[in-house]
C-alpha cells in the first residue's frame, strides 16, 4: 500500500513517514514549507499516482502568524487564513478523488470542536468540515499541544521580555507519540470520525512553558497568565484545550521526553514546576497571586 504524507517541512511529517514505513508500507513525503498552494496541481496529482492513503500535516497553525498589538495581543488575519486553507484543502481533496485515494488522514487540534470560531481555530473548523463532507473516507486525529511546541508558544506570547499566556490547563504530548498514532491510523480502517491524543500529565499552560524555557539555559523571561491573552488567535476557557473522556492517552511523560533529548542531561529527574536545584517554582501570574497585565 502506498501512503503519501504532505507536511510543511517540520519534524512531524518525517517522523510519521518513518513509522508508516515501519508498518511495512511504501511512503512518500512531500514537504511544502510555503503551504500546499505552493505546489502545482500537476505535482500533487503525480504524487498521488497509485496512492491509497494521504496523511495531511501541511496545515498546522503557527502562533507566529499575525500581528502583535498592544490591546489584543497577536491578531491573526482570519479571513486570509480561512481562505488559504479552503483553497489548498479543496485542491488536495479534488486531487485525491481523481486519483481514487481511499483514506484521508488529517492532524488537527484538541478543542477545535468547543473553542469559538476565531483565530486559527476558525480555519481548523472549516478544514475539518471540508474533509467530513468530501465523500472520501477519513480519519481526523486531534492532538493536544506537543512538547516540542512550548518554546514557540513562548516566543509568540513574548512582549518586552515577558511571556503572556492564558490561564488554561493542557495535557501536552510527545511528537513521536502523535506520529505513531497517525501512522497506525493511516494503515488501519478509516475512523469516519475523530480520535484525540493527549499526554499522561495535566499542567497549567504557564507551568508547561516555564519548564521548557528553563530546561537547559538560564532564561530571563518571566511567564505570566492573563485571561486576555489569546491562543492561536482565540480566547479560551480554562478547560478548552483538554481532551475528552475517550482520548488515547500516550505514555511518554515530559520528564522522560526531556531526559531523552540530546543536550538535555540537565533536565533529568526534574519535573514541571521545579527549579534546576529541585526547589518548587511558583506559578507567577496565576489567579491566586492576582498578577495581570497592566
Amino acid at each position: 500500500m502506498k501512503v503519501v504524507v504532505f507536511d510543511d517541512g517540520g519534524l512531524i511529517g518525517a517522523e510519521t513517514a518513518l513509522w508508516v514505513r515501519d508498518h511495512g508500507h511504501e511512503v512518500d513525503l512531500i514537504s511544502a514549507p510555503g503551504g500546499l498552494d505552493s505546489l502545482a496541481r500537476e505535482e500533487i496529482a503525480e504524487s498521488l499516482r497509485n496512492c491509497s492513503v494521504v496523511i495531511d500535516l501541511s496545515r498546522q497553525p503557527s502562533l507566529n502568524t499575525g500581528i502583535a498589538t498592544d490591546d489584543h495581543g497577536r491578531v491573526m488575519d482570519e479571513e486570509g487564513l480561512v481562505a488559504s486553507w479552503r483553497r489548498s484543502t479543496s485542491a488536495l481533496l479534488q486531487a485525491e478523488t481523481a486519483a481514487g485515494v481511499g483514506h484521508h488522514v488529517s492532524l488537527s487540534v484538541v478543542g477545535v470542536d468547543r473553542v469559538r470560531s476565531e483565530g486559527a481555530f476558525r480555519a481548523l473548523q472549516a478544514h475539518e468540515t471540508m474533509i467530513q463532507r468530501s465523500g472520501i473516507s477519513y480519519s481526523i486525529v486531534r492532538s493536544t499541544q506537543m512538547f516540542e511546541s512550548a518554546e514557540d508558544i513562548a516566543t509568540a506570547g513574548t512582549e518586552d521580555w515577558i511571556v503572556w499566556v492564558p490561564p488554561v490547563e493542557v495535557r501536552p504530548v510527545s511528537l513521536t507519540d502523535v506520529a505513531i498514532l497517525l501512522a497506525h491510523t493511516a494503515v488501519s480502517r478509516p475512523l469516519i470520525g475523530v480520535r484525540e491524543i493527549a499526554g499522561p500529565e495535566k499542567f497549567r499552560l504557564d507551568a508547561f512553558v516555564r519548564a521548557a524555557l528553563t530546561a537547559v539555559h538560564a532564561e530571563h523571561r518571566h511567564v505570566y497568565t492573563d485571561v486576555r491573552s489569546p491562543f492561536f488567535g482565540a480566547r479560551l476557557r480554562p478547560t478548552d484545550l483538554l481532551p475528552g473522556a475517550g482520548a488515547f492517552i500516550a505514555q511518554t511523560s515530559y520528564r522522560a521526553w526531556c531526559a531523552s533529548r540530546p543536550g538535555r542531561e540537565s533536565t533529568e529527574g526534574r519535573g514541571i514546576g521545579e527549579h534546576p536545584d529541585g526547589a518548587y517554582r511558583p506559578r507567577h501570574g496565576s489567579s491566586d497571586d492576582g498578577c495581570s497585565r497592566e
